[in-house]
């Protein structure tokens, strides 16, 4: 199985969100984690990401005479790269954005559902916004994006950090207008 149908799946994206930020866990740290999933499927998928390289075996101890597994990710192969991104079909990009939607909304619930959750305190938010860019402005702003985010993935856990999801998620609501002169503040658009 390859990185894309590895990644392709809601659970086993959860399971890569979870291991983010250099964490190691076990199995079932991973099922606490992820609740509203079955522990013999988290196990499944743990097993999948393993064997396609995406997650390797950190540590092994004892625990009441079972081996205990704690796992990390292997952040250099959970990636999708421009090489692969270009080679992806319309269906490809479909199929990845539901199953980004579906691991976001099952996110989402879990915190939801936990004793405590509190939206408004805890500075959640989702917005939607529409701008008007050109090329080389998306190339800009893309890169601010990146320049503000990347050097927080390298955090680690700590007693005052919180674990947030940031996902961005970027594309055209519509082609440009063929006519450079059309102001689409009035011709409908």
């Amino acid at each position: 199985m390859d990185t894309l149908e590895l990644l392709a799946h809601p659970v086993r994206l959860r399971i890569v969100h979870a291991l983010g930020g250099g964490r190691l866990l076990s199995t079932a740290q991973l099922s606490a984690r992820i609740p509203d999933v079955s522990k013999a499927t988290v196990y499944r998928h743990i097993e999948l990401l393993a064997a396609g390289g995406l997650l390797e075996v950190a540590e092994e101890r004892r625990v009441r005479g079972a081996v205990e597994r704690r796992y990390r990710l292997r952040q250099e192969r959970a990636v999708i790269d421009a090489e692969m991104m270009e080679s992806l079909s319309l269906d490809d990009y479909r199929r990845g954005f539901a199953a980004a939607m579906a691991t976001l909304a099952a996110e989402f619930d879990a915190y939801l559902d936990r004793e405590g959750a509190d939206p408004a305190a805890d500075l959640v938010g989702y917005r939607q916004h529409a701008v008007w860019l050109s090329r080389d402005e998306l190339h800009e702003m893309i890169g601010e994006l990146r320049g503000a985010i990347a050097p927080r993935l390298a955090n680690t856990p700590t007693g005052d950090r919180a674990r947030y999801l940031l996902s961005p998620i970027l594309f055209p609501a519509e082609e440009p207008s063929a006519d450079p002169d059309s102001d689409p503040a009035t011709d409908g658009g």
